[in-house]
């Protein structure tokens, strides 16, 4: 099996990065529909990625944070997150805009952590779903 992860706008992008967020966040973690998708993509970059000719996963890039990243629940534990969030930071250094950060749930803060990333601050809810602050120290 082949694992790629692209670059891809949202209009290019929108079904298959739409129909894993809605599978992952809306479906899975009951997240309202109106935080999922919040008038904010257009001017996002993207990654979608591929497990052979299957799109499964996606993250969402506003300048250096990282945010909306979604692995299908049968390609978990395949390396497909840390493929895509290896890219997600490149594309967060390049903006330039500070630090690269992120909200984690609390439950994928060990992934993150093993990137690098250090939580900040008191933990807190965002769609009604426990996060923390996470910064990838320079």
């Amino acid at each position: 099996m082949a694992l790629r992860v692209e670059e891809i706008s949202w209009s290019r992008g929108e079904s298959h990065l739409a129909a894993i967020r809605r599978e992952v966040f809306i479906k899975e973690q009951a997240c309202p529909v109106h935080e999922e998708f919040d008038g904010l993509d257009d001017g996002s970059r993207h990654l979608l990625a591929w497990w052979d000719s299957q799109p499964v996963g996606c993250a969402r890039i506003r300048g250096s944070k990282i945010e909306r990243m979604a692995v299908l629940m049968p390609f978990r534990g395949r390396g497909i997150a840390g493929a895509l969030l290896e890219k997600s930071m490149e594309l967060a250094r390049e903006s330039g805009e500070g630090p690269v950060h992120l909200h984690a749930q609390t439950h994928a803060m060990g992934l993150y952590a093993r990137w690098g990333f250090t939580p900040v601050g008191e933990g807190f809810m965002e769609a009604g779903i426990p996060h923390f602050q996470m910064i990838l120290p320079r």
